[in-house]
């Protein structure tokens, strides 16, 4: 049984609900901490919510991959790759 994801519109109504505040001071909220998280993983850092996990970059190697419509064999360079480790109190209460 799956549901739509939670819409920003929403997730800011939501915050704003539970913080007893407005909605405009939610949304700025809610951006400052996603402009936050981009500056500090984008520079090789990481950050952790309490509760719910974990955003990080890791640094992936230059590998071989096939190109599935051709087969082809070629060489994808090194890049980067923001990563998510879940919180295990979330994961808990997911399956609780």
């Amino acid at each position: 049984m799956t549901q739509k994801p939670m819409t920003k519109t929403q997730l800011v109504a939501a915050l704003a609900e539970s913080t007893e505040s407005d909605k405009k001071s939610a949304g700025e909220f809610l951006d400052a901490l996603s402009e936050i998280i981009t500056k500090e993983v984008t520079a090789g850092g990481a950050v952790t919510i309490p509760n719910v996990g974990k955003v990080f970059c890791r640094d992936r190697p230059e590998r071989m991959v096939r190109n599935p419509a051709t087969g082809e064999q070629m060489k994808k360079e090194a890049d980067r790759a923001v990563k998510v480790t879940i919180a295990k109190a979330l994961k808990d209460s997911v399956n609780a």
